[in-house]
């Protein structure tokens, strides 16, 4: 009975390294990563966007640079309008993000709407690779932007 334990510890032992370098691999390429997004360009050219997704802009730089570089977002892999709304979810609920349900609403749109526009092709990408769901959800989210601010 002492020798199963004694391999159990052991296995153990050798399950958490492996989950620890795993873990560590994980951080490195998110770090990596991060690193690289916050390189890039850190404003947009909304000078041709629907006005009221320019006061989106003006919010999301207002709100966003509180915590990260604006780079990362707008230099990060996000396309489709799901990955923008977890995303936002989940800024907002960081201890003192200070952004409000409807001030999360007007980022989301900013950000989902430039997708479509400014990141095109990797929009395009990630659509031709979703399942049938997504891209209907993508299509009425989209849909729903453009219908709100369209410039008249």
């Amino acid at each position: 009975m002492k020798k199963i334990h004694v391999i159990l510890l052991a296995l153990c032992g050798a399950c958490s390294a492996a989950l620890i370098a795993a873990d560590d691999d994980v951080q490195a390429l998110s770090k990596e990563q991060l690193a690289k997004f916050d390189s890039g360009p850190t404003s947009v050219d909304v000078s041709a966007y629907p006005g009221a997704l320019k006061d989106g802009y003006t919010l999301f730089r207002q709100k966003c640079s509180a915590c990260h570089t604006l780079a990362r977002p707008i230099n990060c892999n996000f396309a489709l309008p799901d990955e923008w709304s977890r995303y936002i979810k989940r800024m907002m609920h960081k201890p003192g993000s200070g952004i409000s349900p409807g001030q999360a609403k007007k980022i989301y749109e900013f950000l989902a709407y430039d997708s479509s526009v400014r990141k095109k092709a990797l929009y395009d990408e990630k659509y031709a690779r979703a399942d049938a769901a997504t891209k209907a959800d993508a299509d009425a989210r989209i849909g729903e932007i453009l219908a709100a601010y369209a410039q008249k």
